[in-house]
C-alpha cells in the first residue's frame, strides 16, 4: 500500500543557501513520526518545504501525497488536500478571529453549531471561550498559542498534521494535556509529524518512527529507543558533527 506521505531524495534552498540535501522520508496514514535534530539540521525547512512555503525551493527530488505529487503546488492547495502545518512561533493575525477562520476554513454556515464546537475542543485544551472571537493569538501567551494551533488541527481534521516544536515552552501540565490529545488524533487516524528537541512529549505520543536530521538530511531512523538514546548522550551518540 502506498505511504500517505512520501519524500524522495528532497533538496532544496532558501535565498541560494542549500538546506536539505537528499531527504527520503515515508509517512503512513493513522501513524507517528518524529524528526529530531540539532538546531540549523533541516527540521523546520522539511515541514515548510512539505507545505509549500514559496521562499524554499525544491532544487532535486519529489513529494507525494496520497499519490498526488506536490512539488508545483500552492500552500492552499496543499492545505486542501488535507496537510495542516503548526508552525514553531505561531504569529498573531490581526483582525482575524479564531471563529471567523474556521468559518472559512470549513465553509460553515452553522454558527451556533460552529462556536459549540469550538467551545469544546477549547474545553479539552483548556483555553477560555474569550479566545473564540478575538483576533488569533491576540494576548495569548506562547503555551496559549501552541493549544490554539492543535485546536485548529482538530477543527480541521486534516489526513496530516505536522507539528513543530509545539513541546517548546510548555509546562508539566499544559505538556501532558497536548500530548494526550495529539495521541487521541493520531488514533483517530490522522497521520502526525512531531519535529522536536526533545524526548519528553514521547511519553504521550507513541512514535512509529524516530528520524534523526544532520547536514540537511535524515541520516538515522529507528523506533522510541532512539530517541531516548538521543535525550541521555546527545548527538555524539552518532559520531557527526553537529551544527549549532
Amino acid at each position: 500500500m502506498a505511504e500517505l506521505l512520501e519524500i524522495k531524495n528532497l533538496s532544496s534552498s532558501v535565498d541560494g543557501k542549500n538546506v536539505l540535501n537528499g531527504v527520503d522520508l515515508e509517512v503512513g496514514g493513522g501513524e507517528a513520526h518524529v524528526i529530531m535534530g540539532p538546531n540549523g539540521s533541516g527540521k523546520s525547512t522539511l515541514a515548510l518545504c512539505v507545505m509549500g512555503h514559496p521562499a524554499h525551493k525544491i532544487k532535486n527530488g519529489d513529494i507525494f501525497f496520497a499519490g498526488q505529487k506536490l512539488n508545483n503546488l500552492k500552500t492552499d492547495e496543499r492545505a486542501r488536500l488535507g496537510i495542516f502545518l503548526g508552525f514553531q512561533n505561531p504569529l498573531a493575525l490581526e483582525g482575524v478571529s479564531f471563529f471567523s477562520l474556521m468559518q472559512a476554513a470549513k465553509n460553515s454556515q452553522d454558527v451556533f453549531g460552529l462556536r459549540d464546537e469550538i467551545a469544546q475542543k477549547f474545553s479539552n485544551l483548556g483555553l477560555s471561550d474569550d479566545f473564540i472571537m478575538r483576533p488569533v493569538n491576540d494576548g495569548a501567551s506562547g503555551g496559549e498559542r501552541k493549544k490554539l494551533e492543535l485546536a485548529q488541527s482538530q477543527m480541521l481534521l486534516p489526513k496530516l498534521a505536522i507539528f513543530d516544536e509545539i513541546d517548546t515552552g510548555l509546562d508539566v501540565d499544559a505538556l501532558k494535556k497536548i500530548g494526550e490529545e495529539i495521541s487521541e488524533f493520531k488514533n483517530n487516524g490522522t497521520a502526525v509529524v512531531l519535529i522536536t528537541h526533545y524526548q519528553r512529549i514521547l511519553k504521550y505520543v507513541r512514535p512509529n518512527k524516530v528520524h534523526i536530521m544532520m547536514d540537511g538530511k535524515i541520516v538515522k531512523s529507528g523506533n522510541a529507543d532512539l530517541a531516548e538514546r538521543i535525550g541521555k548522550s546527545g548527538y555524539s551518540y552518532l559520531k557527526c558533527p553537529i551544527q549549532n
